[in-house]
């Protein structure tokens, strides 16, 4: 690059800047330190230890035992808190572990940052003018050794400090973090960067993964991974996401689910899978809704749906152990929005005839009937009733009266066989599939069912979702005529189950929307100069 490129580039960088002086000032500060022969931007620095190293391993040591020790250390974070004083400063250091909670546990809040001591004395006169002229959001690397300040504050005395990042965007003013909530999905990386609780959502996120992973393997399932592109969408009734393959000049779809590819394992010999994955389905965003979601997917040979219900009740109450604790009286509870979510095992268990029967104080055998459930159709405003089979009617009441006041862990079982084109029918009622949907908060967490593993009667649904396609449904199934071909060879008697991990972090973290819960979630494009 020529100079005469080099400044024409450095004034459409500055013109980005929005004529704000405070990035202009920063840019000109980063600029006068390459003149001096620094680069403001290095290009790494040696670690020794995190702020919460220091306080786990030092925090209980006094000045004398410090002082005697002489430990030294090299830590490295973005400046947070800057304070002059005459011939000294302080430095509050935010890195990696600022913030981190223990199992259990509370954050501190003395134990966020690491604080650094700047000295003229421990500096000289160059190193520590250099340092006063640091900026808040500036990430600096610091050599030194342990010691307590006059008010106790376990501290570094730096002996060197070394700039490795200038930040030229200040960070916000507001010390818990940014006001604007939608900034802060746009802006994660300044979220982070602020609000501690942020921090807490994801890092608990994290430790639901690893626990669901951890606890899946030491009951023998083995975690695979199937493909994210489709041939054909299957596996929910959902509308896919369309993509092309231009060397096979074929369509092809982002996964809605994994199901159907699980099952072939099944198969295949492998008795019990997960996989813990993202699907995508091209729907509306809510405060539930993402077109990307987690979910964790299982599959187990010669269970059922009843054994599912225990292992969910025994995974749930598992990781809120891990998060918060067991309540003196041995309950597992969880507080979020107001409300007191007891998930002590056992839960409650309801068909879905039960559930809007006790909605409406009349039995289930009235609840089911074509007459009461057209009525009811109709009551509620919903339309082409006379296209719509009894099961679809009565998961429409459900739906519209009563799964959104589930606020307690309940499985709600036995739905219609209409709306579960992939599970098995009950033996005793084939109205009815043997399938369960876990509802807490008012929301769906899991879906569960035994699979069905007849192929002319899996044929048969296909053929159902099929005219139910040509009739206008573009989230019923398509034909998948190479899994019709995998159960005619057979796949043993099973159960399986879908988990929302996005959900499941809502409700172990008391967050009301998933956007809370995803590092970056979708949203719409941003305005010009917004």
């Amino acid at each position: 690059m020529t100079t005469e490129d080099s400044k024409g580039h450095a004034a459409a960088y500055r013109d980005r800047l929005e004529d704000n002086h405070l990035f202009v000032e920063r840019l000109r500060k980063a600029e006068a330190l390459r003149r001096t022969g620094v680069n403001p931007w290095a290009h790494g620095f040696e670690v020794t230890h995190s702020a919460a190293d220091i306080q786990a391993g030092w925090g209980e040591r006094t000045a004398e035992e410090l002082e005697t020790e002489a430990v030294e250390v090299r830590v490295a974070g973005r400046i947070r808190f800057h304070r002059r004083m005459g011939k000294a400063s302080f430095l509050k250091l935010q890195d990696g572990s600022s913030g981190s909670v223990a199992p259990g546990g509370d954050e501190e809040e003395g134990d966020d940052f690491q604080q650094v001591f700047l000295s003229l004395d421990g500096l000289g006169e160059e190193a520590f003018t250099f340092c006063r002229g640091l900026d808040l959001g500036d990430i600096v690397g610091v050599e030194g050794t342990l010691m307590r300040t006059r008010r106790g504050e376990l501290s570094v005395k730096a002996s060197q400090v070394t700039l490795l990042t200038k930040s030229i965007r200040p960070l916000p003013e507001k010390f818990r973090g940014l006001t604007d909530v939608e900034q802060r999905f746009r802006q994660r990386y300044v979220d982070l960067i602020m609000n501690a609780d942020s921090r807490r959502v994801f890092r608990a996120r994290a430790r639901i993964v690893k626990r669901v992973r951890e606890f899946l393997d030491a009951r023998g399932f083995l975690e695979v991974e199937t493909p994210m592109m489709h041939p054909t969408p299957g596996g929910a009734a959902a509308k896919p996401f369309r993509t092309h393959h231009n060397a096979l000049d074929m369509e092809l779809f982002l996964r809605i689910a994994p199901e159907l590819y699980l099952k072939r394992l099944l198969v295949g010999g492998f008795e019990r899978v997960f996989e813990l994955n993202r699907n995508f389905r091209n729907e509306g965003l809510s405060r539930q809704h993402n077109p990307e979601f987690t979910m964790v997917e299982f599959y187990q040979a010669y269970a059922t749906v009843e054994d599912l219900m225990d292992l969910t009740e025994e995974l749930v109450e598992s990781i809120a152990v891990e998060l918060h604790g067991r309540r003196p009286d041995g309950r597992v509870v969880v507080e979020h929005g107001g409300q007191t979510i007891d998930l002590t095992r056992p839960w409650r268990r309801v068909t879905v005839a039960e559930s809007v029967a006790e909605h409406f104080t009349l039995t289930p055998e009235e609840v089911t009937e074509r007459a009461w459930l057209e009525a009811e159709a109709e009551r509620i405003g919903l339309e082409g009733i006379e296209a719509l089979d009894s099961g679809k009617l009565l998961m429409e009441v459900f739906e519209h009266h009563v799964d959104h006041r589930l606020l307690q862990p309940t499985f709600v079982t036995q739905f219609p066989a209409s709306v579960s084109p992939l599970a098995r029918r009950n033996d005793e009622n084939p109205e009815v599939v043997d399938r369960f949907e876990l509802y807490v908060l008012g929301w769906e967490i899991a879906n569960a069912f035994n699979e069905l593993n007849d192929p002319e009667d899996q044929h048969l649904r296909f053929r159902e979702q099929l005219a139910m396609r040509e009739a206008g449904d573009d989230e019923a199934m398509p034909m998948d005529e190479d899994y019709i071909r995998a159960l005619e060879v057979g796949m043993p008697p099973a159960a399986g189950e879908g988990i929302g991990i996005d959900r499941l972090t809502m409700l172990l973290t008391g967050t009301e929307s998933i956007r809370e819960v995803l590092l970056f979630p979708h949203m719409r494009p941003e305005q010009a100069g917004s």
